[in-house]
């Protein structure tokens, strides 16, 4: 049979390319499948965090930002540790970016505050000089869609299997709660309240205390979760 295959040059290039192939997949499939499971601790976003998401797509922040630290000396020293696949298990879809104009964001969670991003998204040249990012004021008036929020995270519950209302550390406690809509527009609520309590606008903390979310706070829930 190999002789035969030595003799017919295009014949014994399709059957190293099969062979290649099945390899290949053999050795990179289960590897893949492996990676690509949600590393330790990392959880689906609340309705909060996925309204916060929602506004980031929609104000086309990643166009600007990247979210992905690639496995470089001078990114870790930057913005920390290199980002795992497993990390990005709930996103839909993925944030990745192919341009950074600003900084990554990936794990801006780790060293930016409520504060710092109050005052950026208000007036970015006042927190950092020079900055060509645009102001976001719109973000303080604009209330945050939590209805759609809602219907997504309970679609990707329903869908894909996405945990939430469940025990992933193994300490009796419910990680990411989601349940009906009117506890779950509740818990969003009590979350913005936490993120407005660190916050300086008083227009902000009014519209809260009355049980609506402006934009501007459910982006910041969603920057605070990237870590």
């Amino acid at each position: 049979m190999f002789h035969w295959l030595e003799q017919r040059p295009f014949f014994f290039a399709v059957f190293v390319f099969i062979f290649v192939a099945f390899a290949g997949i053999v050795e990179a499939l289960p590897d893949f499948a492996k990676q690509s499971r949600p590393t330790v601790g990392t959880k689906p976003y609340t309705v909060l965090e996925l309204a916060g998401r929602n506004v980031y797509i929609k104000d086309s922040c990643n166009a600007c930002h990247s979210q992905l630290i690639r496995p470089f000396k001078s990114e870790t020293d930057r913005y920390g540790m290199y980002s795992l696949s497993g990390e990005y298990a709930y996103d839909r879809p993925f944030l990745w970016g192919s341009k950074r104009t600003g900084p990554d964001l990936h794990r801006i969670g780790n060293y930016r505050t409520t504060d710092w991003h109050e005052n950026h998204m208000l007036d970015p040249q006042s927190v950092v000089p020079g900055s060509i990012m645009p102001s976001y004021k719109h973000m303080f008036k604009n209330i945050a869609d939590l209805d759609s929020a809602y219907a997504e995270a309970l679609t990707v519950k329903k869908v894909f299997n996405t945990p939430y209302d469940q025990d992933l550390n193994g300490d009796g406690k419910i990680d990411v709660k989601l349940g009906d809509y009117k506890s779950a527009i509740a818990n969003a609520n009590e979350q913005a309240k936490a993120i407005a309590a660190d916050m300086k606008n008083q227009n902000v903390k009014d519209a809260v205390a009355n049980g609506k979310v402006p934009e501007i706070v459910a982006l910041i829930a969603y920057l605070n979760s990237l870590k």
